[in-house]
């Protein structure tokens, strides 16, 4: 029984201190979350790793373990201070929707599509990429994705859309290929392949702000998701790419025409002939990210970013959108003009005046 006791605690110890190293290689900036999580995975064969298994234990629990190691066994046990930080915060784990990595909390009592989750906070939508390993865009998935974006439409209190991924390990791979390959029918291919476009053409002209929560590798399909949404944050280990050339194929949703709005021409085309991925920052650098974060800051970073987007006057985004980035300077004024008087005229910019004199903050209708 007492070799058993001391078993338990020499692999406790282990446990904890591989933890507590884990934590401060992401504290000092020595490697990101899903870096050290692969990591030690792969390398020492410790599944889940370290900062997914704390995230299941919740990590006020973590908290208190280690504050019981240091006094049992010395400083070399010390709660790192970011762990100290993310328990201040209330990101607890899974329990609570974030930790070290974030987790879907779908509406309860709703209907769950089978690649796609749909959790509501709010004037705030988060679609949750959900089929493992990879999240391929697959016919199911752009019918999922259709159906859900069918009812966030019809949702005048849904003002902002993040779209993220269940995965920590990646946002969205690609295409599934083998899915696609099975379909045999011509007409039903070319009817699928234009629902898709549909879906993200609808999504860029909506009067709902998107919002892409990119974490990791966003390629091919999933790249060009991500670029019909508004806005893409990333994390500081996340990619971008094209590689459909190496598979002797073309990108298919967008990416030669959306790249090249976003990084120009002659890189969107080096991009989709090489294909080979950027890094988060190059894609900063090169306007295709809006803003790079670190790993463990991604989901807070966008909720920020969408519930910011959610609170603007509904009228005045619809038009901004709408008449945007017109590719003939004289018709994008006209447009310009336009999207003035309507929202000039609106109920939104009488309330938006009357709340600027008044020293209020506005309450917008979306009329």
């Amino acid at each position: 029984m007492e070799a058993a006791t001391a078993e338990m605690t020499v692999v406790e110890r282990f446990q904890l201190k591989a933890f507590a190293e884990a934590v401060m290689l992401v504290d000092e900036g020595v490697a990101a979350t899903k870096d050290v999580e692969l990591g030690m995975m792969m390398g020492a064969g410790i599944l889940p790793g370290p900062l997914a298994r704390a995230d299941e234990a919740g990590l006020d629990s973590m908290l208190e373990r280690l504050e019981l190691a240091e006094r049992e066994w010395g400083d070399g046990f010390a709660p790192p201070l970011l762990l100290r930080r993310l328990v201040n915060q209330g990101r607890l784990g899974r329990k609570t929707g974030q930790g070290f990595f974030f987790y879907p909390q779908p509406d309860e009592g709703a209907e769950q599509p089978e690649t796609v989750l749909l959790e509501t906070r709010d004037e705030l939508a988060i679609l949750w990429l959900n089929r493992p390993p990879t999240n391929p865009i697959s016919p199911a998935m752009i019918r999922d994705l259709t159906a859900l974006w069918d009812e966030i439409e019809s949702r005048d209190g849904i003002r902002a859309v993040l779209v993220a991924s269940s995965n920590f390990a990646v946002f969205c791979a690609g295409a599934d290929i083998k899915g696609f390959t099975k379909m045999t029918d011509p007409a039903a291919g070319k009817e699928l392949l234009d629902g898709g476009h549909g879906l993200l053409r609808r999504m860029e002209q909506s009067s709902k702000v998107t919002v892409a929560a990119v974490n990791s590798l966003a390629l091919g399909g999933g790249c060009e998701l991500a670029m019909a949404c508004d806005f893409r944050i990333a994390a500081e280990s996340a990619s971008f790419g094209q590689p459909e050339i190496n598979l002797g194929i073309i990108p298919g949703f967008g990416g030669t025409q959306r790249l090249a709005r976003l990084v120009g021409e002659a890189k969107a085309l080096e991009m989709n002939l090489l294909g080979e991925p950027i890094s988060a920052v190059q894609a900063a650098d090169l306007g295709l990210a809006n803003e790079v974060v670190p790993d463990h800051e991604l989901f807070d970073a966008a909720l920020a970013w969408g519930r910011k987007l959610a609170g603007q006057a509904p009228v005045a985004v619809e038009q901004i959108k709408k008449v945007s980035a017109k590719g003939d300077l004289d018709e994008g004024i006209e447009a310009e003009k336009g999207g003035f008087a309507a929202a000039f005229s609106s109920e939104d910019a009488r309330e938006g005046i009357s709340a600027f004199l008044g020293k209020r903050k506005p309450k917008w209708s979306g009329k």
